[in-house]
């Protein structure tokens, strides 16, 4: 059996268009391979976004061409590194080209364990993404395992060890998954792109310029300070601008309650489903499989909401609705250390009107911590980025920007509270206009957007 750097490769490179890199160029009939896999061509049916497609209506790319993207990026660092960091002696920190496969396939298949709305459907069905794409990776029922195992009997596991972040060299983990890899480079890129916005824009070409291996992985020469700068500020408007959009939220939150909903119906011996949602009756039961798990992409999932449009159960129906025709729950800002009992009068006015507050009124937080830098004793400490400097001494990045420094450490984001946007107006759980008086005591709670706590 050939090592695993030997594997065979195309007789002439395969290119697919992309919009963001170009061209994605594939040399190993192993990534061919791969990519024509039923597993990874899922992936086509799954949006990189979710319900963000509902506020960037441009936003309507997949998870399959993010994954090229990603393997693509990490194909152009290899390059990189055996082209100016070759190593010619073990242990001396530079690029040993013997990983560049397993590199390759970790980046291609990092996120094909991905679901439906992936994080919604995590938050219900108790799934985890990344504990999937090891199984994926590792199961003998997979045609992905089938393909790893002709490299090699052990390949499929140093694949997923990379995933798992336990392959032993840093420089291969550190380049699919850190503080600035392959994976957050081309999603932000891609995203920025299709959601047609600018904030995610940074110049790629410049970092792949300075990115450079050594013994703890990867670092970056100090004269591209200002690109990766650029990228941290990149990383940190996306966030607030798009991924933790209020709307898109919104959206995620009405997914949530329907999702629970059916779950619940499905649950309860006296409420009855008008459509069973076979290929989720498993999840209901918490009794699936991968089979049942790679049977599911947003497809699947949006003709089921169809058949529960017309569900004679009025929540799962009025849910279901809502969903499919983009009417996303309102929201205010809030407080937690101090609104929280003004939270409680507003939800139990939404109470009065008629609407169940299980499925109609909810509070959501989405907070990322735009860059971190290592603490020693940490718990799940990230890997910070370094720079190498002209006399070789290495500065970490929020010592060498001040623009990063002001970001470091800090929580950002915001905490809201959803509702239907009909609440404000008074109308019933039934649509009537009923509650004038309530819609008037809600309202007197906020103020620009923000729930004002009564003095």
């Amino acid at each position: 059996m050939k090592a695993f750097y030997e594997t065979e490769m195309l007789a002439k490179e395969k290119v697919f268009r992309d919009p963001v890199h170009g061209y994605v160029h594939v040399q190993h009939r192993v990534i061919l391979d791969l990519i024509n896999t039923k597993e990874f061509q899922r992936l086509r049916r799954i949006k990189q976004l979710g319900t963000s497609s509902f506020t960037f209506h441009g936003a309507e790319h997949s998870r399959f061409n993010h994954s090229l993207g990603v393997y693509e990026i990490a194909r152009r660092i290899c390059d990189k590194f055996i082209r100016n960091y070759p190593s010619v002696e073990p242990e001396d920190g530079l690029w040993n080209d013997r990983e560049r496969l397993v590199t390759l396939c970790a980046a291609l298949l990092h996120d094909v364990g991905h679901g439906p709305f992936s994080h919604t459907f995590e938050k219900i069905f108790g799934t985890d993404h990344e504990a999937l794409t090891i199984q994926i990776i590792t199961s003998p029922d997979t045609e992905i395992n089938q393909v790893l195992l002709e490299i090699g009997s052990d390949f499929p596991n140093q694949v997923a060890s990379v995933i798992a972040k336990t392959y032993p060299n840093p420089q291969v983990v550190q380049m699919i998954s850190s503080q600035i890899d392959a994976d957050r480079m081309d999603y932000l890129l891609r995203d920025a792109y299709y959601s047609g916005v600018t904030y995610g824009t940074f110049d790629l070409t410049r970092i792949l310029r300075v990115i450079r291996p050594y013994k703890k992985g990867i670092t970056f020469e100090i004269s591209g300070m200002h690109a990766v700068e650029d990228y941290i500020v990149s990383r940190y408007q996306m966030y607030m601008q798009v991924y933790f959009h209020s709307v898109s939220r919104g959206m995620e939150v009405v997914l949530y309650h329907l999702m629970k909903r059916a779950k619940d119906i499905y649950l309860d011996e006296q409420l009855e489903m008008h459509h069973k949602a076979t290929f989720l009756q498993p999840f209901f039961k918490k009794n699936w499989t991968l089979k049942d798990y790679l049977r599911l992409d947003d497809g699947v999932l949006m003709t089921y909401f169809n058949h529960w449009s017309d569900d004679s159960d009025p929540t799962l129906s009025d849910l279901a609705s809502r969903f499919l025709n983009r009417k996303p729950f309102k929201s205010v800002r809030f407080d937690r250390n101090k609104d929280m009992e003004t939270i409680q009068l507003l939800q139990s006015l939404i109470e009065e009107m008629g609407y169940n507050p299980d499925y109609y009124s909810s509070t959501n937080n989405s907070f990322d911590l735009p860059y971190d830098l290592y603490r020693s004793g940490d718990a799940g400490s990230k890997t910070q980025i370094e720079f190498v400097q002209k006399n070789g001494a290495m500065i970490e990045l929020s010592q060498a920007s001040a623009i990063v420094s002001s970001l470091t450490g800090k929580m950002r984001g915001d905490e809201r509270l959803y509702f239907p946007r009909e609440v404000t107006h008074g109308f019933s759980r039934e649509g009537v206009n009923l509650f004038d008086n309530l819609a008037e005591k809600f309202k007197s709670y906020i103020e620009n957007e923000e729930i004002i706590t009564p003095k």
